[in-house]
């Protein structure tokens, strides 16, 4: 292959590149949600606006965002910087990964959630927030070893 032709190639190879990325990157500077949805809501309503005097723009469904996750790290058999304290409205969805360097069993009271942990096996608590109160979660393993098995208390307040 010539010098001429890789060069042709290189460029042809840049304008491809280019184009690709106009076509595929949203247009427009109302594009708000990195998808294109504003842009094309914001012309729709527009366009209806201009069309007719008494359109009103519609409101656009929302999607809640995704729920805290309360991360909690148990090492040498101790929660890493102490018991956390989570706090949560009744309704709320509540997320808590537990961490163990060693082999436990992790319970959630009031709730009656179990999940065993261990290296490289974290224990995952997902479920909504459906009973008002003041709930431990508790290691198993300090409580077998004598020691304050306390990792996190869960308070959930009325809605």
């Amino acid at each position: 292959m010539s010098r001429n032709q890789r060069i042709g190639l290189i460029v042809a190879a840049v304008v491809f590149a280019v184009v690709a990325f106009v076509i595929a990157s949203p247009g427009g500077g109302d594009d708000v949600d990195g998808g294109g949805q504003a842009a094309r809501t914001t012309q729709t309503t527009r366009t209806e606006s201009e069309t007719s005097d008494d359109a009103t723009e519609q409101p656009h469904e929302t999607v809640p965002p995704e729920p805290a996750v309360a991360r909690i790290e148990i090492r040498g058999g101790e929660v890493v910087g102490g018991p956390a304290d989570i706090d949560v409205t009744k309704g709320d969805e509540v997320r808590i990964v537990v961490t163990s360097d060693a082999d436990d069993e992790i319970h959630l009271h009031g709730y009656d959630v179990e999940r065993e942990v261990g290296p490289g096996r974290p224990g995952r608590f997902e479920f909504t927030a459906d009973v008002e109160g003041i709930f431990e979660l508790e290691s198993h393993a300090a409580e077998d070893a004598g020691r304050d098995p306390l990792v996190a208390k869960l308070t959930v307040e009325p809605s």
